[in-house]
C-alpha cells in the first residue's frame, strides 16, 4: 500500500555541484534513507533531481549531500510534482 504522506519534488541545484561526487553521494544518500528518483547532471553545471519519499526522508537526503566534501550548494529551485505510485529506486540519469 502507498503512503499518503508522500510526496515528489523536483530540485535543481547550482554550486560546485559537478565533478565532486554529487550524482554518486545522492545515490548512496537515496538508498540510505529509502526514497525513489534520480538525478543528472546539467549542461550548465547545475544538477537536477525528482525525488520523492516523505518530507524528512528527502530532507535528510539533501542534508547529507550539504556535508559532502567537495559539494557546494550555492542556491536549489523547488517545484512539488505529482507523486508517482509506481516508481522503485534511485538512478543516475544520462542527459
Amino acid at each position: 500500500m502507498f503512503r499518503k504522506n508522500i510526496v515528489r519534488r523536483y530540485i535543481r541545484f547550482y554550486g560546485q555541484v559537478q565533478a565532486v561526487g554529487f550524482r554518486w553521494r545522492a545515490t548512496q544518500a537515496a538508498k540510505a534513507y529509502g526514497v525513489s528518483g534520480w538525478v543528472r547532471n546539467e549542461y550548465d553545471d547545475s544538477v537536477s533531481m525528482e525525488i520523492q519519499g516523505t518530507r524528512r526522508q528527502i530532507d535528510d537526503v539533501i542534508a547529507s549531500l550539504q556535508r559532502g566534501s567537495y559539494i557546494r550548494i550555492d542556491h536549489m529551485e523547488t517545484k512539488e510534482l505529482s507523486v508517482d505510485p509506481d516508481e522503485r529506486g534511485f538512478s543516475v540519469r544520462y542527459r
